[in-house]
């Protein structure tokens, strides 16, 4: 099912690039300032670092307390799954980032504001610009793989972690900050990135339907 639904927004990604800059320059001409502040206090929960940090944190804590517990223990499967699940989420980002980066420096493609501001819209194939760094979009990417490992914990909220994780994405492209294909193609490619790590590195996690 996720695989299907990954293609679906890599599809949807690629269907956005004819509107892209229109869709652009319409939310940057008529978003209001006070739901812009909103959309800038909620869109950093997508952002990379703070979940890597994290994950890190949880999956050092837990190996450290299984190191002092027999596994009769009440808390060792606890301790357990949470390293297992914190290093099957940072095997997913690292998949996911390494094809999202690639894509980065091979496509090259400036951001929306860079459009808005400067005139500048442009993708710049295999010139390894840094600078050309708009698609596809990292935190929606990341916010994915979040969703995908939340959801192999607690299946039955699945839909509510895809759902959050999809309006955070979109929040990327409401501040400008991306476009709508690279948002929907970076959340794609989390997707699939996570499915398939998990799959084969992590066959144990994911419910049956993943």
């Amino acid at each position: 099912m996720l695989l299907w639904a990954g293609v679906i927004l890599i599809v949807l990604g690629v269907a956005c690039f004819p509107i892209d800059r229109a869709a652009a320059h319409a939310i940057y001409d008529h978003e209001s300032e006070r739901f812009e502040n909103f959309l800038e206090a909620t869109t950093h929960w997508a952002k990379a670092a703070h979940w890597l940090v994290a994950a890190v944190v949880v999956y050092g804590v837990a190996i450290a307390a299984l190191s002092f517990m027999s596994p009769a223990d009440e808390w060792h499967d606890v301790a357990s799954d949470a390293a297992r699940y914190s290093s099957a989420f940072i095997a997913s980002l690292a998949v996911g980032s390494a094809i999202l980066h690639g894509m980065k420096l091979i496509v090259g493609r400036r951001r929306p504001r860079d459009d808005m501001e400067m005139g500048l819209y442009e993708f710049v194939w295999f010139k390894f610009r840094t600078d050309y760094n708009s698609f596809p979009s990292g935190h929606a990417l990341t916010i994915m793989c979040v969703a995908v490992i939340a959801s192999c914990v607690w299946p039955h909220l699945s839909l509510l972690w895809f759902a959050i994780a999809l309006w955070l994405g979109i929040t990327r492209a409401l501040l400008t900050a991306h476009f709508l294909s690279d948002v929907f193609i970076g959340a794609g490619i989390g997707l699939i990135a996570a499915r398939e790590t998990l799959l084969y590195g992590f066959p144990a996690l994911p419910p049956a339907w993943f």
